[in-house]
């Protein structure tokens, strides 16, 4: 009886999801109801599947609205209905264009329209498939309206938007919130009626009882409407079936790519290679996964030919056919990977492969994946409130000023002293925290699918320009769409542009393959940047925790390097796997404390979980679970599949099992913790594999061209530090630095010899079309000869040539800046206008002005590059307003070892935790007095006593401790230090 349900997926509006609706079906003992979620169809998937779990018949529709004014209802009476509203819902939502006040002709759907919305159109036609939809509140005004004749039209149409108060005040926070404006002020058009609830199906029964015939046809369309998408364990794929067109084909093309790549990748195959080949090709063929690995490989030639650099990732790094066809560069039979985690029979989901292409060119290769191919969309996913979020909104909802939301966003308050207010905005955030807020596309998937895949839903089109579906990566896989996963990184940028620079700069020594791995991984100079962790800029490996595990591992090979990007994870730590791993990377004998099964399945790393293959290694023959069961586990390691039944059903197998083995207690918790500790960051060993590939790329430049490195790396944004660190850690290495100047910057940051020039890009202030038009003049008509030249060729206001004089672009003209800030005022403000980039066609004569003599200080200096850069070439230190009161530096801890020391200490990274029993902790990085580094742990009693206020100069006591060689200080007081007054304004 119900035709008309919303899911909190009616963005902003709905206020629970699609199992809360058939939960609340099954009490009402509905056995029949239609999902119609407003101009969404994010929750169709799921509700299908999920319905059958609850006996009850699914149908699923489009709620159509104009700015939440209701049109009509739109349901579909098959799959090919189904399609039918997705192609409409989409053509609209591409187009940005309001639906029509009347559908369009549906062949295979039906159409309700609400009989006020009759009313109002005085609509008196209606097709074959076109209904009036009456809802309980409105059957006394059927009874006297002309309406009620036409009998044959007319259907129940009880919107299900609520199931009790709660969920109406959430409702009408959501509309505030999407409204933008007071809850006080949201009129009553842009709310639903509180009467949108569902009742039992007798009482529904007896509400139309003088109406049966409105029952009947209620039933016909039920009974008319059949939706089904299979969600069977063994389904077929719906990926593109083919590369080439034919099966046939597409085998005898993935066999001969490999053939004719085999000596590329192996000189001298040996039969272990050859043997790996044809059991790796004989799987893929039977399990007909040819066609991903071909769509792969297309992909990357694409990218080849462009001079795309790219890594391949992922579980497919475990493939020798994958490596073959230069998808991954990660050698399987090297690394001794088990291929068996990539692809097994009892895996019915296709390889998983991600690749990474530089942030620059990744958006050429979608648009080249969308060219390429038929029915091609982006993944969706889901932004939903979180407590920040909530709190932000509702804040604004209720009035409070930002001031007072920002303490309450920020958990700054004590709740027993807030007024009615603020606690209401505390109470109703929870209320709203986990329902969407609005859709946003999936970090890397891409759907290449054999059918249109507006079969399956509608599609948005975000501001990206790639049409986007409405479900999430878990619904996709559940109906048989596996994700081809294509991201943007800036690391790759930063090799490839720093070989340009290398090139420019060095070009004596610019010959050098950068994939030549095999030899930086036996390089010692790379090795031992590695082994003393001095890797600030490079890949995956300059965090403080990256810097840390290395420091206390001493790791300084490949292996050690894959090993430790994957026990980096939070999860491992948590458990305290990674401090056993470094113990027993260090002592021999504490390796025999490991299970006998359990260093036997994991002999390179001691017995401990490292990789995601280890939990299925694990699973399998240590819990005796079977390998379709493992590979439920390995799921189970991502967020969402987590709190499925197939999941908690496997651990309570994983449990039983290992019980029945006999197993101690202790050992099963253990355990089954190690296996925990993957939750959400699982890597395969192929992964971490790939990564440190990418990290020996990026030491290898570190450790020959560092300079030119540290340019790319600037040029591309940084990496895990702020740009400031990138270049005192260049200056560190033997730069000089060169500030902005009109005839020597480009837009990006420059090298010549040893100096670094900073591109006109650093000037936060600086708009990018003044910059264009500076260097377009510059390099049409050559240098700058003088202020007044600048001004007569360039086209610019006197805030955008101020910028440029305080930072000294205009040096050159050997003039104080100041001289040159008064005659640009007098000149700019009393220049003829000219066209823009048109240098005059005759030059104007200036006026002389006499000036006072005017100077610069280094302070000064220091506080104009604060203002445009973000902080001053020369450190913070020399603008505190009382000098350090001692000298010690990072590189005297050593002396302090168990002793307490005095520091000062410039903060450059912060990350901020939790205790076991939920305390606030912090790790503090910070640069010294002498720009070296140093760490810390800030525990929760010193953490709570002394809040570190953001970036800046602290004052640090506490005592030095030492693990594994690694030496931090354990905080017990930390003051922020002040900084001197601004002389410009003082």
């Amino acid at each position: 009886m119900y035709l008309n349900c919303h899911s909190y997926y009616s963005l902003r509006f709905g206020t629970f999801s699609e199992t809360d609706l058939l939960t609340l079906a099954e009490e009402n003992n509905i056995k029949c109801l239609a999902l119609t979620d407003i101009n969404n169809t994010s929750a169709c998937l799921n509700f299908i599947r999920k319905a059958k779990e609850y006996k009850i018949k699914p149908i699923i529709g489009v709620d159509f609205r104009n700015n939440h004014q209701p049109l009509y209802i739109g349901l579909a009476k098959n799959n090919e209905g189904y399609k039918e509203l997705n192609d409409f819902l989409s053509y609209h939502s591409h187009e940005k264009i309001n639906f029509p006040e009347t559908a369009p002709v549906f062949k295979q759907a039906y159409i309700i329209y609400p009989i006020q919305k009759v009313i109002s159109l005085n609509k008196t036609e209606f097709l074959t498939n076109e209904f009036i939809g009456v809802s309980i509140t409105e059957i006394s005004k059927l009874r006297l309206s002309r309406l009620k004749s036409l009998e044959h039209k007319l259907v129940i149409l009880q919107p299900v938007t609520f199931r009790n108060k709660k969920d109406f005040n959430a409702h009408r926070l959501l509309r505030a919130i999407d409204n933008n404006i007071l809850l006080s002020r949201l009129p009553e058009t842009q709310q639903a009626c509180f009467s949108e609830k569902m009742i039992p199906y007798h009482e529904i029964e007896e509400k139309f009882s003088e109406f049966d015939f409105i029952i009947k046809n209620t039933i016909a369309i039920q009974k008319n409407c059949t939706i089904d998408f299979d969600f069977s364990k063994n389904k077929p794929s719906l990926n593109q079936k083919t590369y080439t067109g034919t099966i046939e084909e597409d085998n005898t093309l993935l066999r001969e790519l490999c053939q004719k790549e085999l000596l590329y990748r192996y000189p001298n195959p040996k039969q272990e290679v050859l043997d790996r080949l044809e059991k790796e090709l004989s799987l893929i063929t039977k399990m007909q996964f040819v066609s991903y690995f071909l769509i792969n490989w297309r992909i990357i030639s694409y990218a080849q030919s462009k001079g795309y650099y790219y890594v391949g990732r992922g579980s497919g790094a475990n493939s020798i056919v994958a490596y073959l066809l230069r998808i991954t560069d990660v050698d399987p039979i090297e690394l001794d990977l088990y291929f068996e985690r990539f692809i097994n029979t009892h895996r019915t989901s296709p390889p998983d492969f991600d690749i990474d292409f530089s942030w620059k060119d990744r958006q050429d290769i979608t648009r080249f994946i969308f060219e390429e191919f038929d029915h091609v969309a982006l993944l969706g996913t889901y932004i939903t409130f979180h407590y920040k979020g909530a709190v932000r909104e509702l804040g604004k909802v209720f009035g409070l000023p930002k001031f007072e939301i920002d303490k309450l966003s920020e958990g700054d308050y004590d709740y027993n002293t807030l007024d009615h207010i603020h606690k209401l905005v505390i109470i109703y955030s929870n209320l709203v925290q986990g329902i969407p807020n609005y859709l946003s596309i999936h970090a890397s998937g891409i759907l290449i699918s054999e059918h249109p895949l507006h079969f399956y839903s509608a599609t948005d089109l975000p501001p990206k320009g790639f049409p986007t579906v409405h479900y999430d990566m878990i619904i996709a896989e559940d109906l048989g769409l596996y994700k081809f996963d294509i991201l943007g990184q800036r690391g790759l940028a930063k090799i490839k542009d720093a070989i340009k620079i290398i090139k420019y700069n060095q070009p004596e020594v610019a010959d050098f393959d950068i994939h030549d791995i095999s030899r930086f991984k036996k390089d010692p100079k790379i090795n031992t940047l590695i082994k003393e962790a001095k890797c600030l800029a490079c890949f995956y490996v300059e965090s403080p925790a990256m810097r840390m595990l290395l420091s206390k591992l001493k790791t300084d090979n490949y292996l050690g390097l894959v090993a430790a990007s994957s026990i980096i994870r939070p999860g491992v730590a948590k458990s305290g796997m990674m401090r056993e791993y470094i113990l027993r990377e260090h002592d021999i004998e504490r390796r025999k404390k490991s299970h006998p099964i359990m260093f036997d399945l994991m002999n390179e790393t001691y017995g401990i979980m490292v990789y995601q293959e280890d939990v299925i290694k694990v699973a399998h023959f240590f819990a005796k679970l079977t390998l379709d069961e493992a590979d439920v586990l390995r799921r189970g390691m991502s967020g969402k599949f987590r709190s499925r039944k197939e999941f908690k059903d496997v651990k309570e197998k994983f449990i039983n099992n290992c019980k029945n083995e006999g197993y101690k207690e202790s050992l099963i918790h253990e355990i089954w913790n190690q296996v925990a500790s993957f939750a959400g960051y699982a890597f395969p060993k192929g992964h971490s594999a790939s990564y440190a590939v990418e990290s020996y790329q990026s030491l290898f430049l570190k450790a020959y061209f560092p300079l030119e490195y540290l340019v790319a790396t600037l040029n591309n944004g940084g990496g895990f530090y702020r740009p400031e660190i990138y270049l005192h850690e260049a200056e560190m290495l033997g730069a000089t630095i060169q500030t902005p100047c009109i005839n020597t910057s480009n837009h990006e940051h420059t090298i010549i010899d040893k100096n670094i020039f900073l591109g006109l890009m650093i000037l936060r202030n600086l708009d990018l079309k003044t910059t264009q038009t500076i260097l377009t003049d510059r390099n049409q008509n050559g240098p700058y000869t003088s202020l007044d030249n600048f001004i007569d060729r360039v086209q610019i206001s006197i805030e955008q040539i101020s910028i440029l004089i305080k930072i000294e672009a205009f040096r050159f003209t050997e003039k104080n800046k100041h001289e040159l800030l008064w005659e640009a005022h007098f000149k700019i403000n009393g220049a003829p206008t000219q066209q823009h980039n048109q240098p005059l066609l005759f030059k104007e004569k200036r006026t002389e002005y006499k000036l006072p003599e005017l100077k610069t200080s280094e302070l000064e200096t220091a506080f104009e590059q604060i203002e445009s850069f973000g902080f001053p070439l020369s450190g913070y230190y020399k603008i505190l307003a009382s000098p350090p009161k001692n000298k010690n530096s990072a590189n005297q801890l050593y002396k302090y070892t168990n002793k307490f020391i005095d520091i000062y200490g410039y903060l450059i990274a912060m990350k901020n935790t939790k205790t076991h029993s939920g305390k606030r902790m912090a790790f503090g990085t910070f640069l010294d007095q002498f720009g070296n580094i140093f760490d810390t742990v800030i525990f929760p009693k010193t953490q709570e006593r002394y809040k570190l206020k953001g970036r800046g100069i602290y004052r640090i006591y506490g005592k030095v401790v030492e693990e594994f060689n690694f030496l931090s200080i354990e905080v017990i007081k930390i003051i922020k230090q002040d900084y001197i007054p601004d002389p410009r304004y003082v």
